[in-house]
């Protein structure tokens, strides 16, 4: 059954003074015959094009982007190239992962014993872990109705250690960088923006990533592009690009990035290797050449089942800072309450349209070895200074984000999703969302 034609039976049963269309969980004719599935997004676009980025690197015999037999494919460089230009950004160095992009962040910054990163409760371990690698000491604050940092308890976290504030862009939708950096600025914080879940997406206008001090993105397979793994740094800070490109290459500057800056701003360090492969920038280079459209087909299928829900009594959709800017990764609703919240689930997925509360995430203070701060050695700096001690994980420093997360859910969409699909999820909601909130 399609939105048109729910609501006209909805009508129809109401002139005569019928019941609505019995539900999928009570015996009732499911909206769907076969559960509607999602897939990967960047994978679904796979062609011939990354079929030739991987050949052309094949037939070269010269995988590593600086060296080896042949003529240099070169598509690390030229994605790199590419990708600056795509988000707005002087400069981007391609890495391995999103994980690895977080460390090169932290080393970009210098964050180090002693320091203190705010960051959201509910995101990735590799927001934090990046912070504990470092030696330094996370501080978890309170996300807000749109998934993201909540502005509001910003300051109450900071102190004179805190260094960096990191702005992870969450499923699809941007923070609300007004609010963040208008903090950090009074404080002389540095922003770090992690848009590993929102590439594509943007904020006033602006591509998320070109609005705080440096950003990085994940490019792994669940993502909106995608190699498999793959990650990038992007930034329009000379220094801080530099310090990047040194940590993910053994502490080296090579020429190509030189030239770029037209000068070393800084002297050599110790570093690791995040260089990435000319397979991975092969195929993300052809990724990112459908960026555009990958994020206009999902944001197409996000507003048809926005539009088609709208009006229904009591809605509230998840916070949004820039409608427009969003990817329209899920389309969630606020239940008031956590048990509504999984009534919905079950309900859903009887219509064969399953519904998911908030994911890709972790409400980080709440996982066992997060509150029990346990490293890969006992003597790690990062919770052995007094302030380290005397920090406290749990429950207790994030009861807005549990209530968030345990009371929101939604359907996720998909780019590939046809308009019946679309129709689908638009009339499982109108089905099940009234019989929900009456309950």
């Amino acid at each position: 059954m399609n939105r048109r034609d729910f609501i006209a039976a909805s009508a129809a049963a109401a002139a005569a003074g019928e019941t609505a269309p019995r539900l999928a969980a009570q015996g009732g004719a499911p909206v769907r015959s076969t559960p509607l599935r999602g897939n990967f997004w960047g994978v679904q676009y796979y062609d011939a094009n990354e079929r030739q980025m991987v050949l052309d690197v094949l037939e070269t015999g010269r995988p590593f982007r600086w060296y080896g037999p042949g003529k240099p494919p070169d598509k690390v460089a030229a994605l790199e190239k590419e990708f600056a230009a795509r988000m707005q950004t002087k400069y981007a160095l391609a890495v391995t992962s999103g994980t690895a992009a977080l460390q090169c962040a932290m080393a970009a910054f210098g964050i180090g014993p002693g320091d203190e990163v705010i960051l959201p409760s509910w995101t990735w371990y590799s927001c934090f872990n990046a912070v504990v690698l470092a030696g330094a000491l996370p501080v978890c604050a309170e996300i807000d109705e749109s998934f993201n940092l909540d502005p509001s308890d910003i300051e109450r976290h900071i102190t004179p250690a805190t260094k960096l504030i990191m702005a992870v862009h969450l499923q699809g939708n941007p923070a609300d960088m007004d609010g963040i950096l208008a903090i950090a600025r009074k404080h002389r914080i540095r922003v770090l923006e992690d848009c590993s879940q929102s590439v594509g997406a943007s904020y006033k206008g602006r591509p998320l990533g070109s609005i705080g001090d440096l950003a990085i993105c994940s490019m792994q397979a669940n993502k909106t592009i995608t190699a498999g793994e793959g990650g990038a740094v992007y930034t329009n800070d000379p220094v801080l690009f530099e310090r990047a490109a040194r940590f993910h290459d053994i502490g080296t500057l090579r020429e190509p990035f030189l030239k770029n800056l037209g000068e070393p701003r800084t002297a050599a360090f110790i570093g690791t290797n995040f260089r990435m492969s000319e397979f991975t920038g092969g195929v993300l280079l052809s990724q990112l050449r459908k960026l555009d459209r990958i994020v206009g087909d999902v944001r197409t299928n996000a507003q048809r089942v926005y539009k088609g829900i709208a009006g229904l009594p009591g809605l509230t959709l998840r916070k949004l800072p820039d409608p427009a800017g969003e990817l329209g990764t899920g389309v969630y609703i606020d239940f008031k309450t956590k048990e509504r919240k999984m009534k919905f689930l079950e309900m859903m997925k009887a219509e064969n349209v399953p519904g998911n509360g908030p994911s890709g995430s972790v409400i980080l203070p709440i996982d066992k070895l997060i509150e029990s701060k346990v490293t890969a050695h006992p003597d790690w700096p990062s919770f052995n200074t007094p302030r380290g001690k005397a920090i406290q994980y749990g429950a207790a420093c994030c009861p807005k984000t549990i209530d968030i997360i345990g009371r929101f859910g939604g359907v996720l969409m998909d780019p590939k999703y046809t308009k019946k699909d679309c129709d689908d999820v638009v009339a499982a909601i109108r089905k099940v969302y009234p019989a929900v909130m009456q309950a």
